[in-house]
């Protein structure tokens, strides 16, 4: 069995108050922890799976400024071309675990056509997931993995975990290879600086069921020899090929994000970097982004203005 990350933006960045201000407290807007896009493929031998499948193709990237508290990072490649080099087809893709529905971690399913999707049922009715014929709804009906209270074992070695709170549908995939625990988890955190200092994000449809899938994954982290893979830190890909091991009482040391602001021209686009919704004036009467209210929500994941960066 082998993990592999499939990368497809670098060099983003996460503010503190984004990244730790879920619970409330002051940060430092002047802290850019870095920020990348990748989600992971497990080759299992007899079948290949996905934990998650990356924007959908033809997503603007971002233009961000001073005030940005999120921008998920410059274009490597597509997600489809990231896959593509890593040596695969996607008619070789058996199951895709999808951890929650939004587009940097559902964009590509439609493009895998022997693959069942394995979603938590609790996620069937997000827009990004209609009219798919393949989803494979779940229950987790296996009882408890250590200790998390609903599991459900997908093959040999590869769980599929109930982890509400970030969505209500969320979910993360433990590997268990070579003595060690591979954590596939979506946004639990979205930089590995959060898990350390034990912080939230701003981003949750539940705070209550965050913080105790962060305290679960904590205790987990803290018990097992566990490597974190994340989706929006490259610590995610740099813990999984060093086969680095969390330890919560020795953190890795921070690398910050040096970031240099572009200067070129807007198109009039905005992205959410949460979710990768794109708001286009041309859609929406020719009203631009800066005269909505300033208590419109993005229409997918329901985040404020202060979320989205010019296109």
């Amino acid at each position: 069995m082998k993990i592999l990350a499939v990368k497809f933006r670098e060099h983003g960045f996460y503010t503190q108050p984004f990244a730790f201000g879920g619970e409330g407290g002051n940060f430092d807007p002047n802290i850019r922890y870095r920020g990348s896009l990748q989600n992971y493929l497990i080759d299992c031998g007899d079948e290949v799976i996905l934990v998650d499948t990356g924007l959908p193709a033809g997503t603007p990237e971002e233009t961000p400024d001073e005030n940005s508290v999120a921008f998920t990072g410059k274009d490597i490649c597509s997600y489809m071309e990231a896959f593509d080099r890593l040596g695969y087809k996607p008619e070789q893709v058996t199951k895709i675990l999808l951890t929650h529905k939004h587009p940097d971690h559902s964009g590509e399913l439609r493009s895998f056509p022997n693959a069942k999707v394995y979603v938590n049922k609790d996620e069937l009715d997000a827009p990004e997931l209609q009219g798919l014929g393949n989803l494979v709804p779940v229950s987790f009906t296996d009882g408890a993995y250590y200790n998390f209270p609903e599991a459900q074992k997908i093959c040999d070695g590869v769980f599929f975990i109930k982890a509400k709170g970030h969505t209500n549908g969320n979910s993360i995939v433990i590997v268990e290879m070579d003595g060690l625990f591979y954590m596939i988890h979506g946004d639990i955190t979205y930089v590995d600086e959060a898990l350390y200092e034990n912080k939230l994000s701003v981003v949750f449809d539940d705070v209550a069921a965050a913080r105790e899938t962060l305290d679960r994954v904590r205790e987990f982290v803290g018990n097992h020899p566990t490597v974190y893979c994340s989706t929006h830190s490259p610590q995610g890909y740099e813990n999984l090929e060093g086969k680095r091991v969390m330890d919560l009482d020795n953190p890795v040391p921070t690398v910050f994000e040096e970031v240099v602001f572009s200067n070129k021209e807007a198109s009039g686009k905005y992205v959410c970097s949460i979710c990768g919704y794109v708001y286009d004036p041309a859609e929406h009467d020719g009203v631009a982004f800066d005269d909505l209210p300033e208590d419109w929500r993005c229409p997918r994941c329901k985040r404020p203005k202060d979320k989205f960066n010019k296109a």
